[in-house]
């Protein structure tokens, strides 16, 4: 939940609204720790979807997607895909940190 509260307070410093009910996890997925950037793209393919209630307020806006870290990115594709596909004009990313490895990762 620490996105949660990253974007109550972006929101509550910008005064831009905040959706924290856009994107809802489909099923359960393992840990991401210890995978290669090729098996988190695989364990979280179509982990994600928009909710009913969120697809008509995303359609041709700009969206602000925050997460708490960014490791392979994965997840953060994952969520900017499912977002674009309900009508999203952009989707912009923010992160609080990002974990940096000793071979180059490719997002």
């Amino acid at each position: 939940m620490q996105p949660v509260r990253l974007a109550r307070e972006i929101s509550r410093l910008s005064g831009t609204p905040v959706m924290v009910d856009a994107l809802k996890r489909t099923r359960r997925t393992p840990t991401q720790g210890g995978l290669s950037a090729r098996a988190c793209r695989r364990n979280v393919a179509g982990a994600f979807t928009i909710t009913k209630r969120a697809a008509p307020r995303i359609s041709g806006r700009r969206i602000l997607l925050v997460d708490d870290v960014l490791t392979t990115g994965a997840t953060v594709s994952v969520c900017t895909r499912a977002l674009k596909q309900a009508g999203a004009g952009n989707v912009d990313v923010l992160v609080l940190a990002c974990v940096v490895r000793e071979t180059d990762i490719t997002i």
